[in-house]
């Protein structure tokens, strides 16, 4: 009987602390809670991304129709266009995956749009466009002195990028080819 008596006892006793420790658990596991929030907000700035435009700069002859970078699409027609997520400060490693398309004959004499002739001919002219890519590293800035990404056509297909924050033509812009390349008879490998 005694043993039924404490065991008894033993369960108004666990029930009376049951709110306690409920109460307990919940307040540990908030603190835990806030505390792994302020943690993230202290991760380091080399993990911090900011947005910045990607710019088109053609120094071909030949139309480039649309562009994308690291999956960031953007259509031709000149211009910086929203958006690139690049970090604030450079690391090694950083590529930029580029994809575009090439029209040879961006000057081409097309019949009056909406007719059937011009149905055809741009059919026959989107048959001669040319898509293609190409990874290359993205070069080193100094701080967070990064002014989005700028990507540079060139003859043969080839590409150059910079974050610079200096326009082209500027003496400080690090890319020095003219615009309006002839192609080469031969392409360097």
């Amino acid at each position: 009987m005694s043993e039924v008596k404490n065991n008894s006892i033993a369960k108004v006793w666990a029930l009376s602390l049951f709110p306690v420790t409920r109460v307990t658990k919940l307040l540990v596991r908030s603190f835990l809670g806030i505390l792994g929030l302020a943690l993230i907000g202290c991760s380091s700035a080399d993990n911090e991304m900011a947005g910045g435009n990607i710019q088109a700069i053609n120094h071909t002859l030949s139309g480039i129709n649309w562009l994308s970078v690291n999956g960031y699409r953007v259509h031709g027609g000149g211009g910086s266009s929203c958006c690139i997520i690049l970090p604030v400060k450079w690391r090694p490693g950083l590529k930029a995956h580029i994809e575009w398309e090439v029209d040879p004959d961006p000057f081409a004499k097309l019949p009056p749009l909406g007719t059937k002739e011009f149905k055809v001919a741009m059919a026959e002219a989107e048959s001669s466009f040319q898509r293609h890519s190409a990874t290359v590293d993205i070069p080193e800035w100094q701080g967070t002195d990064s002014c989005g990404l700028k990507v540079h056509f060139l003859t043969s297909n080839k590409i150059k990028v910079t974050t610079s924050c200096w326009g082209y033509g500027s003496p400080n812009n690090p890319i020095k080819e003219p615009k309006q390349m002839k192609e080469p008879a031969v392409c360097p490998k």
